[in-house]
């Protein structure tokens, strides 16, 4: 039995960035208080989560039931908070204040429109990711998916022009057609064979079911396909697509929230629905560890033929997502540790790569990496975060990614999978293959001829500042990871 502990601060957190969304509008023609309201809810939001870090480190659990059940339904709408659900709400909120930051900067440098309408749904999403986090059943994570998907889709078409509307159709109509035709049956089935249990608390739900192999590979693949914000091919295209998105979205939703809803779905689902002994037995996981295989692989050599940046780093996503579903379809404890690290480790690696994109953008209107050659000279600061941040994705010292890989690598060894933990060490590879190129155009070519500048000239200080702070916060999760050693080894079996 569980030792929980009831508290509404889940819900509080949740709530905090969506009671901003009045605050924002009001103050729509204020730009300073419209964005101090931004800020205001962000720091309200992590000092929830923050207030709820000391019970879960105790190895306590947090819940609360909001609403008993909907619609005749006997499964309630309910928050539950472990270290999984912490992990990815410290990493979330935290960086919702730093790209809060960034988007004045960028915003504001590039006179963007309908600045009041993408702080609001910017703050809506916050909302429904933190929602995810904590869902305490497989109808209240359901939910706040498909929340996330559509308070998204209004900042991928922010724009308005053909490019962001073609973008925003794909996104949406792959979000939510997979998850309806996916998500839902394998949710209905999952409710009839588990006798009406829904709940992520005590054992996996189906861990005492009787299941064939091609059912619990069917059903594994409807949950994996379902929550398509995971990024597995052949359900990948709406990732690319959205790049069209300012900055700012790209960094936060497309780095870190939305696209790591869809691992943290996949993580909750082999975890909390199947349970490890049953996968093991059934050896349906092994199908899926060889789909993430592929998507790994063939993202990275995608990613190298992508010569605008954006696109570049999101090939460079669907792999890294892809990392992360592969080492929790091993059931090796090492490596479904390592994958639950890296949700953090990839997160601030990644965000710090985009805002570099953006400010690069904001500095000098170039977006393909045809164009950076001598950057590291006008821009050092900014360059200098992206080779940071390229580190950290390709797993080098002295940045936290070395750390998630290390894991996972030894979970494919203690699996005995070694073609599959050959596709990790193959990936990094060509992760520096597609990332170290860029770098020596910055720091080791020269400017093109006419482009000669004199001296330093970075995007506005909003715009350094924080591509800096997770620069930083990259390589402290190097030196200093107990945290999240701590939080993420409360989830594994026997804890």
């Amino acid at each position: 039995m569980e030792n929980s502990v009831t508290s509404f601060l889940p819900v509080l957190a949740c709530l905090a960035s969506l009671l901003a969304v009045p605050l924002i509008l009001i103050f729509r023609k204020e730009p300073f208080l419209r964005e101090a309201s931004t800020f205001l809810a962000g720091f309200a939001k992590f000092g929830f989560v923050l207030a709820m870090l000391p019970v879960i480190l105790s190895g306590k659990v947090i819940e609360y039931t909001f609403v008993e059940g909907i619609a005749g339904i006997s499964v309630p709408i309910k928050f539950r908070v472990d270290g999984l659900g912490m992990t990815f709400a410290l990493v979330a909120s935290s960086l919702w204040i730093v790209t809060s930051l960034y988007a004045i900067g960028y915003m504001r440098g590039l006179k963007e429109h309908s600045q009041t309408r993408f702080f609001s749904f910017f703050a809506l999403s916050l909302s429904a990711t933190l929602g995810v986090a904590f869902s305490g059943n497989l109808l209240t994570l359901y939910l706040f998916y498909e929340l996330l998907s559509l308070s998204t889709w209004p900042l991928v078409t922010h724009h308005q022009d053909k490019e962001a509307r073609g973008g925003g159709r794909t996104y949406l109509s792959h979000l939510l057609g997979t998850s309806v035709a996916f998500g839902i049956p394998a949710i209905i089935y999952t409710y009839v064979k588990s006798g009406g249990d829904l709940s992520f608390a005590g054992d996996a739900m189906l861990a005492g079911s009787d299941m064939s192999y091609l059912q619990g590979v069917v059903l594994l693949l409807a949950f994996a396909f379902g929550f398509s914000k995971a990024g597995l091919m052949p359900f990948h295209s709406w990732l690319p697509g959205a790049m069209v998105a300012p900055t700012p979205v790209s960094a936060l939703l497309h780095a870190v929230a939305v696209v790591k809803v869809g691992v943290f779905c996949v993580i909750r689902v082999i975890t909390g629905v199947f349970g490890t002994g049953l996968l093991e037995k059934l050896g349906a996981n092994l199908v899926l560890c060889w789909i993430a295989a592929f998507t790994v692989v063939t993202s990275s050599l995608i990613a190298m033929s992508q010569d605008n940046l954006k696109r570049r780093l999101a090939f460079s996503t669907i792999g890294q997502l892809s990392y992360i579903v592969l080492g929790v379809a091993l059931l090796a404890p090492y490596a479904v540790q390592g994958s639950m690290m890296h949700i953090a480790m990839h997160a601030f690696g990644k965000i710090t790569l985009f805002f570099c994109a953006g400010a690069i953008f904001v500095a000098t209107g170039k977006k393909y990496i045809s164009q950076l050659d001598g950057l590291g000279k006008v821009m050092p600061w900014t360059m200098g975060a992206f080779a940071i941040g390229a580190l950290s994705v390709t797993g080098l010292p002295p940045t936290g990614g070395l750390l998630s890989k290390i894991y996972m690598i030894r979970g494919a060894a203690d699996a005995q999978q070694f073609a599959l933990l050959a596709v990790y060490l193959v990936s990094s590879v060509l992760n520096g293959v597609y990332f170290f190129p860029i770098i020596y155009r910055a720091f080791f070519k020269s400017q093109p001829t006419g482009e000669l500048s004199v001296g330093v000239k970075e995007a506005p200080f909003a715009c350094v500042l924080p591509l800096t702070l997770t620069a930083i916060g990259s390589v402290l999760l190097f030196f200093f990871p107990g945290l999240l050693f701590d939080l993420t080894s409360l989830m594994l079996p026997g804890k």
